[in-house]
């Protein structure tokens, strides 16, 4: 998608610099005309159909899309709750008449992709809907579904992510696209295991330093272990190691969503019509030539890349993709035709139209201010280059916005090719990795002047230092836990500068380990790592596992601090904060429980939760067992979901009866002591 970003060179923002103008008009008050949008797509005569229905359907708001994620097994769950709870809701509501009904996008798999159609003034008129955004509020918080648009969606998708493979998102900020890589990697295809953990890593890069913050939102919802986030100029991205002195690594998957005009997102950003300018496009051609030539560099022989925009102008698209080919002779593109049954595409083209600044066509050579990578191929350059497989997906066709999508491969080496060392000089090196010598010198300035900017509430800018593994308070944690030796125990860190746990341990993948200690020179990193244990007031292990982190290490816990409880009893303790043993004694909700925790020494444990719905849907969780009370140690987030998808209780509405209750019992217990107070005040 387009970038609104801070200026051309940083390799994510756009040239175009939408939204950064401090003579924006209110929305409202923008007009959807532009005159120039409108006679540069009538002449290039691209536009499938009759051109007025896609201007109007350009004018009109976009649909509600969501995508359901996670694991196979907790998607179906909260697939099927959406699909059998939420949309009869919206399907015969008095007002929705002539509207479509909700769906499950045809061409996403499994049908976890699912659209709402109702414009927004009908749906502030439904009283139905205060459920159904219910739901999506509630589910988007703790990560069970994500908001995005529909052809946002198609990139991840064709770019084929496997759980081995070494991911590079170049331009990942905001990361609604990012996550789908992430859950891709940790989707097996032929297991079912839910603690079954990649052995690949997704790298998501952005090389604005506030932007960048912001993947770090949506990754921490994931909570993945295999996943980094970066900080660099995507046309110079550097080389990487996974060990010391050892090869420099290519990418298996890479995707390249380049920083565009976002001319097909006019239906969610409305300043789009009043900045459309013909020089738009113009200006990004070489920074999105230099990030995917940069791409394709980096990707592995095998390897596969997609280069995609929110951008229907050809500028950005098939001129960008065409001087690639044309560089790379060992690189192709892929057919995607097959892909993704149901989504209305339409061809890439081999033919267009220059236009200049001046909104003048232009011949080649006849402005030496416009490169020759701007025109079309000539038509035997065309036969060969096969722009046809490029994906066009216009608004007018399935309610959406438009998007343009490429899969590029590269051509796979043969097992005994020695590949000489011009060869390899040429694939590893460009005219851009060149200026790799000044680009520390140059960014210095701009990353410091970013770092002044407020960053977001929860940055952290601390090191990533690796703990020693004779540290006492570590061994303390594996043996008071027992977690099994074969746990990679040499993956925990801290993030501060003393390297010492103080208040939060964190784990990572052995391959992020790998990228951490082999790169620490080369790479500016963000963020990466889930919190495994957290520091607790106790005299028996002052350290608590935190479920952020309980997939990757649950498969090396002992069945021993682990009960089964059923929910009943789930349902006390997330309704209670630290229910006390004796009330769940009272309430009878599990005598079981009670036999087994008592075997079960004061600290952290685990309950484990049968949920008994269709998909036998088994739920874990970390219980701290205090002398007098339990608590169940999940976020306020995680327990408004469990309590509204289990048991259809908002937690909301539960604390603010809570919040009454307490301020009735605080007023009456004032009136009881103002009234003692006058009656031993009052003369006898």
């Amino acid at each position: 998608m387009a970038k609104k970003g801070r200026g051309r060179r940083s390799g994510n923002s756009n040239g175009n610099k939408l939204g950064n103008r401090d003579d924006r008009q209110p929305w409202s008050q923008i007009k959807q005309e532009n005159e120039n949008w409108e006679r540069y797509y009538k002449e290039l005569d691209i536009i499938p159909g009759d051109f007025e229905t896609f201007k109007k359907t350009c004018q009109e708001t976009l649909p509600l899309t969501f995508r359901v994620t996670g694991s196979r097994k907790h998607a179906e769950v909260i697939a099927s709750m959406f699909k059998n709870k939420i949309m009869p809701l919206l399907e015969n509501a008095e007002g929705t008449e002539g509207y479509k009904k909700p769906f499950a996008l045809p061409w996403y798999p499994d049908n976890l992709g699912y659209q709402i159609d109702l414009p927004k003034q009908v749906i502030k008129k439904v009283p139905e809907y205060a459920k159904v955004q219910k739901f999506l509020m509630v589910e988007n918080e703790v990560g069970n579904i994500s908001r995005q648009e529909a052809v946002s969606m198609i990139p991840p998708l064709v770019l084929d992510v496997e759980p081995h493979h070494h991911v590079l998102d170049m331009c990942a900020a905001p990361g609604s696209k990012t996550a789908q890589l992430i859950e891709s990697l940790h989707t097996f295809k032929d297991s079912t295991d839910e603690t079954r953990q990649p052995t690949g890593f997704v790298m998501a890069n952005d090389s604005d330093y506030r932007r960048a913050y912001m993947l770090v939102h949506q990754i921490k919802r994931l909570n993945s272990p295999n996943a980094v986030v970066v900080n660099h100029d995507a046309q110079m991205f550097p080389k990487m190691r996974l060990e010391e002195n050892g090869p420099y690594i290519k990418f298996d998957r890479i995707l390249c969503d380049v920083p565009c005009s976002g001319d097909a997102t006019m239906r969610k950003n409305i300043m789009v019509w009043k900045e459309w300018r013909f020089g738009n496009a113009l200006g990004l051609h070489p920074l999105q030539l230099n990030i995917l030539k940069r791409g394709l560099q980096l990707l592995k022989p095998g390897g596969r890349l997609v280069y995609s925009t929110c951008s229907l102008n050809p500028i950005e698209n098939e001129a960008v993709v065409a001087a690639a080919l044309k560089l790379y002779k060992k690189v192709k593109l892929v057919d995607s035709s097959n892909r993704l049954p149901g989504l209305i595409r339409h061809k890439g083209i081999s033919n267009w139209k220059v236009f200049g600044k001046d909104g003048e066509v232009k011949q080649p050579g006849e402005d030496d201010k416009l490169p020759s990578t701007l025109f079309p191929p000539s038509p035997e350059e065309a036969e060969s280059l096969h722009l046809d497989y490029c994906m066009r997906v216009y608004p007018q066709d399935q309610n959406t916005g438009g998007f343009f999508i490429t899969v590029f491969e590269k051509e796979a080496e043969p097992e005994n090719e020695i590949t000489t060392k011009r060869e390899a000089t040429e694939e590893l090196e460009s005219e851009n990795v060149k200026k790799q010598k000044t680009e520390e010198a140059e960014d210095v300035t701009a990353v410091v002047k970013q770092r002044k900017e407020k960053l977001p509430i929860d940055a952290n800018e601390e090191p990533f230092i690796f703990i020693d593994q004779a540290n006492e308070k570590l061994k303390r944690c594996w043996d008071y836990y027992n977690v099994a030796d074969d746990f990679p125990k040499d993956c925990t860190l801290v993030r501060n500068a003393t390297g010492e746990p103080l208040r939060a341990i964190y784990y990572v993948a052995p391959v992020i380990k790998d990228i951490l200690q082999n790169n620490d020179k080369k790479l500016r990193f963000i963020y990466t790592g889930v919190k495994l244990f957290v520091a607790q007031k106790s005299d028996v292990c002052p350290w608590r596992i935190q479920s952020e982190c309980l997939n990757a290490i649950r498969g090396y816990l002992p069945d021993s601090r682990t009960i089964e409880i059923n929910l009943e009893l789930l349902k006390l303790l997330l309704v209670e904060v630290s229910p006390s043993v004796a009330s769940i004694k009272e309430s009878n909700a599990d005598p079981e429980f009670l036999k087994q925790i008592e075997e079960v020494g004061e600290g952290s444990c685990f309950v484990k939760v049968n949920t008994k719905n269709e998909f036998n849907e088994v739920l874990f969780f970390p219980l701290w067992k205090g002398k007098s009370s339990y608590n169940l140690m999940v976020n306020k987030h995680e327990t408004a979901e469990l309590l509204y998808r289990l048991f259809d209780i908002d937690k909301a509405a539960l604390d603010k009866e809570a919040a009454a209750k307490k301020a009735e019992a605080a007023e009456a217990a004032k009136a009881i002591v103002e009234k003692t107070d006058a009656e031993t005040e009052a003369p006898n």
